[in-house]
Parts: structure tokens; C-alpha cells; sequence
């Protein structure tokens, strides 16, 4: 059965304007739901949206997979009014993908894993007809005329003993195209629910709701972090590799500062088996040819969404986060530093970054910082 994936973005949002674009741990919101897809059993995903800028970013970023497609957005049903419905009833009428079973993503729920997306298609091979993500809570729920709907006012449960109630958390919706059909709803016929974490609720309608999520997302990552030997050591450039300067002339990029040190120190950890890597979003002939200088084959320039790429990278070579160290500076580089199982940051990084990080390095970039990684890495990797 082909499994396509169905990504709705509108440009306007009033709450939180530029809400689906904006930056969540260094990375656009609907990012987060794309990468998940990307890692999922979904065959196919669309990306729906008037949003310009989200249609190039899209062709742009994910050219490494051909698993994602952008799609215009009719002006039509990307109003405050128009429903998540209308909007696949246009999509599936004017684009005719082919497909056996539909998944809607909510960009605005960045909890959502591949893991999540995959329960609910195993709900439709179990031989449900749609399948949606719930979270069971715990709150005790009343009606506007004072009468409570879900428990014995004269009898409160403890929290450990109520069941509690399951709610719709709008991240995943799945229905097999019959049904889809007959009825034109995002689920209907006999329904699988798929339990997702508390933590998924948390809807994002103003700026503290966004810290708040922000804040969970980053606690969630660091919590999945095991002890591990460092197989692999990923390293963003500007500001890592180099001070952060770019100097130009009027051709454009003439120079950058390198550290030859930090080169001295990728050799030696190379030599006893540490696999390094490269992950820019810059795309730099001069970065370029310094990796071709220092031998690092697995150079990424480009990239916008490290996090995405870092998590193909781990699944194609069927290595865990936690085998990976990971050295950033900029918000661009929170959700990598979030997630490896280490992760460094230089001494002239950003304020934001040093308090994620595992380690604020002594040293600054350009100024031996990289060295200082190569050197712990061998240190902690004797450990084992």
C-alpha cells in the first residue's frame, strides 16, 4: 500500500506571525513534523502552502532525499477560515496523488516522531480504517455551568488512580483513501489511537506557549542521551572551524581563519577510528577546500536543517546520537547540540547555545577549540 504524507501551511498566522517558518531550536517550526515524515514509513510528502518562502526552502534544503515535494497552496482555502479538509479536498482533487493511505501532519507540533507516525500506520495494517495520535491527562474537566464531567466531586481520585481522558494533540491523523472518500474527513470508520506524551498538548499560540514547547523539546533530546563510546564527531564551520569572520572583496568570499592545530587534532582522531564530519549551512568554496585539504570526505555544505540531515546521516550508517559528538555556536546548530551525545560549543558561542550544550570549551574558535574536542574525546574514549 503507498503511504503519502500531507503537510498543510498557511503564510498568515496571527497569534505568532511567521508562526510555521520561525525558528524552534535553530529550526523552522514545520520542520520538525517534515523530518519526522522523512524517517517514517510514508512513501511520499507533501508540503502544502502559499508561503513562498516555505516552497523554496523546501526544494532548496531537501534535495538529499526525493521523498518530499512542495505543492502552491490555493489562496483560496489558506484563509483564517478555511479548514484542514478544505485544504486536502484541493490538494487531492487538483495534484491526484497516488495513494492507498493519507497521514496529515500538524506543523505545529513538533513532538511528533517517525516513531508516532509509524504506530498509526500500524494501526491501518491491524485493520483499522484511521488512526489519529491522543495523550491521556489527568485534568479534571468541568462544564460551563459548574458540573464536573469526569470524576466524583465527593470522591477525587488520586492522580495514580484516574484513568483520566484521552484527547485529540492534532499532531497525526491517518485514513485509508476509501474512507477518505466517503466521507471527506480526516478520520472515520473503526479508529486506532496512538498515545503520544503529555508533554504533545502543549498547543503554540503565543510567545510563552512557544518558550515553554521550546523548552520541553530540548529537555525531551537531552534526555534520550546514553553513555556511549564517540564514534563520530560532526562539526559546524563558521565559528567552530573559524573565528567567524568572513572577509570580502568585491568577487565576494576571500578569506576565512582556520586553526592548523584543530587539523593536527582531526588527524590523530581519525587515526584511532573516530569517523569526522562536516555540517555548514554556508555553501563556501574556500570551506570546501579546506576539508579537501584536511581529508574529511564527509563534507555537508548548504545545509539549513542540521538536524534532519544528522538523523539520515545516524540512520544510514545505523549508528545512535549518543555515538556522536557534535560541535556548534549559532541557534542553527541547538537541535544537533540538543540531541548528540555530546556536545561542545566554543567559548565565544552564543550565550543561548553555551546553556545547552554538554561543554563551553576553554578555548575559542579558531583558537584551538576544536583541538580541545579531539583531545577530550580521546580522553573519554579510553574509558572503554
Amino acid at each position: 500500500m503507498k503511504t503519502i504524507g500531507f503537510i498543510p501551511l498557511r503564510a498568515g498566522s496571527k497569534g505568532i506571525p511567521g508562526k510555521n517558518k520561525k525558528k524552534m531550536l535553530g529550526r523552522p517550526l514545520f520542520c520538525w513534523s517534515l523530518g519526522a515524515a522523512i524517517a517514517s514509513q510514508l512513501d511520499e510528502v507533501y508540503v502544502y502552502t502559499d508561503d513562498l518562502d516555505i516552497l523554496d526552502f523546501v526544494k532548496r534544503e531537501y534535495h538529499w532525499t526525493d521523498k518530499i515535494k512542495a505543492v502552491k497552496r490555493l489562496s483560496s482555502n489558506a484563509t483564517d477560515t478555511a479548514s484542514t479538509e478544505s485544504a486536502m479536498i484541493d490538494f487531492i482533487r487538483d495534484e491526484d496523488p497516488d495513494f492507498d493511505i493519507i497521514c496529515l501532519l500538524q506543523a505545529t507540533s513538533p513532538f511528533t516522531t517517525a516513531v508516532d507516525i509509524n504506530a498509526c500506520l500500524q494501526e491501518i495494517k491491524n485493520g483499522k480504517h484511521s488512526a489519529m495520535t491522543v495523550v491521556n491527562t489527568h485534568r479534571f474537566i468541568w462544564s460551563s455551568n459548574g458540573e464536573p464531567q469526569n470524576y466524583d466531586v465527593f470522591n477525587r481520585p488520586r492522580r495514580q488512580d484516574f484513568e483520566g481522558l484521552l484527547i485529540e494533540n492534532g499532531a497525526v491523523y491517518v485514513t485509508v483513501k476509501e474512507k477518505w472518500f466517503e466521507t471527506k474527513n480526516r478520520v472515520s470508520g473503526e479508529i486506532g489511537l496512538v498515545h503520544m506524551h503529555e508533554d504533545s498538548l502543549t498547543e503554540i499560540d503565543s510567545k510563552s506557549d512557544w518558550d515553554v514547547v521550546e523548552l520541553l523539546l530540548s529537555r525531551k533530546l537531552k534526555e534520550n542521551k546514553q553513555t556511549q563510546p564517540i564514534t563520530h564527531l560532526v562539526l559546524d564551520v563558521d565559528g567552530v572551524f573559524t573565528d567567524g569572520c568572513v572577509y570580502y572583496n568585491s568577487q565576494g568570499e576571500l578569506m576565512k581563519k582556520f586553526d592548523m592545530r584543530d587539523g593536527m587534532g582531526l588527524e590523530i582522531l581519525r587515526q584511532n577510528e573516530v569517523e569526522v564530519m562536516v555540517m555548514t549551512s554556508e555553501d563556501s568554496d574556500i570551506v570546501a577546500s579546506r576539508m579537501k585539504k584536511l581529508k574529511i570526505e564527509n563534507t555537508y555544505l548548504g545545509v539549513k536543517d542540521k538536524y534532519s540531515l544528522l538523523s539520515r546521516i545516524a540512520s544510514d550508517k545505523e549508528i545512535a546520537f549518543s555515538n556522536i559528538a557534535y560541535v556548534g555556536d549559532d541557534v542553527n546548530d541547538l537541535a544537533n547540540i540538543c540531541a548528540a551525545g555530546w556536545s561542545f560549543t566554543p567559548h565565544n558561542a552564543t550565550r543561548e547555545v553555551k546553556s545547552h550544550a554538554d561543554i563551553t570549551l576553554s578555548n575559542d574558535s579558531a583558537s584551538g577549540a576544536i583541538r580541545e574536542v579531539c583531545e577530550f574525546i580521546m580522553r573519554y574514549n579510553n574509558r572503554f
